[in-house]
């Protein structure tokens, strides 16, 4: 469906003129930021003194096809942009460029499908070109620049993944193509229209009907291209756009930007001046998408059932009846008149809006005071709340996956050479190395390459998450906040195994904390060793915190894992020291074996040193990157102490706090703490 849209949309597009001969799809009516370097150059040669423009429109052109360039989801640097083409460059001994795709694209439409699993590096780079209007490459000894103004025409599905904000935003118009989903008689009518139109029965007189309705289409872009250059929008109706995108909470300038370029376009495409339909329009395209609050529920007049007719007059004979009946007569015909003038005072505001008087909206879309957006009002308003996305499940390294560049090889790495990038690199020299091994007697036919040439090749490959449940077993977990520390558990287990996560287990009590189960993607596995878990004893928090990294480190080491998320299901009552937990032997050692009885101070003294001590380790993990930590705080809130948030606070991760939830409930707010902690970078 997607793609029958994007090239549905390119049937419509009128044929283009292009300069003869083109790869950059030249117009002869370009402006000098327009031509590629090439032709600037050939222009330039040219003895005469006529200016650029002058020169470009004696070439001879050709009417081609409005391109339609689709960009593929593994699409390399090299085709997107162009690179060297290493054969001629061997047969002639000079840099040849060989233009991408993006050159191809020029003045047509560039489709690209599933846009959100493109590389973000490539991505970044592509819609800054884009925006630009011009590519610029520079690389392997070249400085090309070339006109890149095409539509971009793209797709995507967030359940595979989500797409920044920032790159979204720099699309113009974004739909969802569910919005109005079609009705059954829709649907029917669809299917039957695309039956035999596929099958090629469909009968002469609908198929002259559809392509002629395709004609009037190309015909009207045609027009209103021309009618585009004549169209302004007035600063009033600049004034009304900047001030819904300021009551939407957009931000920056891209929303009213857009919405001005749309409102030109609408009213090009109408041969009229920018009306308030135009603006209305406008918005909804341009600025509702980027907002962050609900528009005004506005309900469209064509929408609204008609009003039920009047009831018949009652029959009557009498004369009475008859006088009032001839007086209603006249009052229908002065509220003809009335109507009548009406109609013509219509009339002539009209005419004075064609005559250039710009028209704004009465009412603007979004309330003065911002309304919070729900979720469920708009199915792709309010984006910009989210900040999900990017490309954090990826890794890049130089061993193993998916070729994405290449890239010098770095010193004592092992190196998978790129072949294409490593001929370029070598192709540019080869003349005078050819003639260096003619004067020492060598092969003037042969490829010379030297260790300076060779590149490596950079991959890069998905990398799934490390999640470490660190559960409380110690005496002071009370059973039923265990059983729903353990059903919480479960259900991120459950979780992990559909978004395809390792997950390993560390349950700590007495004096240690051991890891019950190393990280695996067995759901079945870790629900048995979490049933099974031992409670009672002791608190070694700051041990499980530690132990837990050091499991995450193993693990990333073997380069499977992206990153590592620690989720702590605690009460926060830490009462081991570290050095129990590791056995070290204390400084002041005991001469007796006599328990000693501790005074209060003594006993605040080293409730300060177990929190001190847990709150450094959480420093440390807070100042590592691929970690981040989820603290699930169950303890008592008669007795609470709020260490569990500050042990949050100082990891730099999320806190919640649920002494008496049940399992189901306990379950939903770490499912989604846990997909926020993904989603950062």
């Amino acid at each position: 469906g997607k793609s029958a849209m994007a090239r549905a949309i390119h049937r419509v597009m009128p044929p283009i003129e292009v300069v003869k001969g083109s790869e950059y799809n030249i117009s002869p009516e370009a402006m000098d930021n327009e031509i590629d370097d090439f032709l600037r150059d050939e222009l330039n040669s040219q003895d005469d003194q006529l200016s650029l423009s002058e020169k470009l429109k004696k070439l001879e052109t050709e009417i081609v096809t409005c391109p339609f360039v689709q960009v593929p989801v593994n699409v390399m640097e090299d085709r997107l942009f162009g690179s060297v083409d290493v054969k001629k460059t061997l047969e002639t001994g000079k840099t040849i460029f060989t233009p991408g795709l993006l050159a191809s694209a020029h003045r047509g439409i560039l489709y690209i499908d599933d846009i959100n699993l493109l590389d973000m590096d490539l991505l970044t780079i592509l819609l800054g070109s884009l925006t630009d209007g011009y590519v610029q490459v520079e690389r392997e000894g070249i400085s090309v620049r070339y006109p890149c103004k095409p539509i971009l025409i793209a797709t995507m599905n967030p359940e595979d993944s989500e797409l920044k904000d920032v790159f979204l935003d720099r699309i113009g118009i974004a739909l969802n193509s569910d919005t109005e989903p079609l009705d059954l008689p829709d649907r029917v009518k669809a299917v039957n229209q695309v039956l035999p139109f596929a099958e090629g029965t469909m009968d002469k007189l609908t198929l002259d009907d559809i392509y002629a309705k395709e004609d009037q289409l190309k015909s009207a872009i045609i027009f209103a291209r021309e009618y585009l250059k004549n169209t302004k929008v007035s600063t009033d109706q600049i004034r009304y756009l900047c001030e819904e995108s300021i009551r939407g909470g957009c931000e920056g300038h891209r929303a009213e930007i857009t919405a001005a370029r749309i409102a030109l376009a609408s009213a090009a495409l109408e041969d009229s001046p920018v009306r308030a339909d135009d603006l209305r329009l406008a918005v909804k395209l341009a600025i509702v998408p980027r907002s962050l609050f609900k528009p005004k529920d506005d309900v469209d007049e064509e929408m609204l059932p008609p009003p039920p007719p009047p009831p018949p007059p009652a029959p009557s004979q009498s004369p009475e009846n008859n006088m009032d009946e001839n007086k209603d007569k006249e009052d229908e015909d002065d509220s003809e008149d009335e109507d009548t003038e009406d109609e013509d005072d219509d009339d002539e505001e009209d005419d004075e809006e064609e005559q250039g008087q710009p028209s704004i909206p009465e009412e603007f879309m979004f309330e003065a005071v911002p309304v919070n957006m729900q979720d469920d009002m708009m199915k792709f308003g309010g984006r910009q709340k989210t900040g999900k996305g990017g490309n954090s499940g990826i890794i890049f390294s130089r061993d193993r996956g998916r070729y994405v560049r290449p890239v010098v090889p770095r010193a004592g790495d092992p190196v998978r050479v790129a072949i294409d990038a490593t001929l370029r690199e070598a192709a540019k020299n080869q003349v005078y190395r050819r003639a260096e091994a003619v004067k020492r007697g060598g092969d003037p036919t042969k490829i010379y390459v030297e260790g300076g040439d060779v590149r490596a090749k950079l991959m890069a490959r998905k990398a799934g998450s490390l999640i470490i449940f660190a559960v409380d077993a110690s005496g002071s977990m009370a059973l039923n906040r265990m059983n729903a520390a353990k059903g919480a558990a479960c259900g991120l287990l459950t979780e992990a195994y559909q978004s395809r996560d390792k997950i390993a287990l560390i349950p700590f009590q007495g004096q240690t904390a051991e890891v019950l189960l190393p990280p695996t993607r067995s759901i079945s596995l870790a629900k048995n060793r979490l049933d099974t878990m031992p409670c009672g004893g002791g608190s070694p928090l700051a041990h499980a915190l530690t132990q837990s990294v050091r499991t995450g480190i193993n693990a990333m080491e073997s380069g499977d894992v992206g990153r590592c998320i620690i989720v702590l299901i605690s009460d926060g009552r830490a009462n081991v020291p570290l050095n129990v937990s590791l056995a070290i032997p204390s400084e002041t050692p005991e001469t007796t074996t006599t328990a000693v009885k501790l005074t209060d101070a003594e006993k605040k003294q080293n409730r300060e040193a177990l929190k001190e001590e847990v709150l450094t380790v959480a420093k440390q993990i807070g100042s590592m990157s691929a970690f981040k930590l989820l603290v699930v705080d169950t303890e008592n809130k008669f007795v609470s102490t709020g260490f569990g948030k500050e042990i949050a606070q100082a990891a730099g991760g999320k806190y919640h706090y649920i002494p008496k939830a049940s399992a189901d409930a306990m379950k939903r707010v770490t499912v989604d703490a846990v997909a926020s902690l993904k989603s950062q970078k």
